[in-house]
């Protein structure tokens, strides 16, 4: 997997892949009983990791996509966990529409496995927006040495 560095992510690509995450994965749950079973079990789970990995690409758009994938997996990860922890303020917080898609309600190790998919599926991409961003800024740096327009 080739990992260089970005010349920088354009936060006007990726701000409206955070915005498609997010509403596909409202949709997958709004929608769930027009959906495959599988599509509706799994997909928002996917879909919730995506979008952490595009908030830290959207903070962080120099970092490598190793770096952004392990954080949004670790977080991922996180939160998950913390839904084994019961006390009444943060079962207060799930209580709540925000709070519990943020934070979920109850640990399933399937989850763990939506979020790997879900971080893999956005850094694939990540990779591909990259690499085609740094083919752009050569054909650039060429045009400009050579006098080119």
């Amino acid at each position: 997997m080739s990992d260089l560095r970005p010349a920088a992510r354009s936060r006007l690509l990726y701000a409206p892949l955070l915005l498609l995450s997010i509403a596909l994965g409202l949709a997958s749950r709004r929608y769930a009983a027009a959906l495959p079973s599988f599509i509706s079990a799994y997909a928002g789970d996917a879909l919730w990791a995506a979008m952490v990995f595009w908030i830290a690409a959207l903070l962080f758009p120099l970092a490598r996509t190793r770096i952004l994938a392990s954080a949004a997996l670790g977080i991922s990860v996180a939160v998950e966990l913390s839904q084994i922890y019961h006390a009444p303020w943060i079962d207060d917080l799930r209580a709540a529409r925000l709070g519990a898609l943020a934070l979920g309600h109850g640990f399933l190790w399937s989850d763990l496995l939506c979020y790997a998919a879900g971080v893999a599926a956005a850094a694939a991409v990540d990779l591909v927006l990259c690499r085609s961003q740094r083919r752009r800024v050569r054909m650039r740096n060429i045009k400009q040495a050579t006098g080119v327009r």
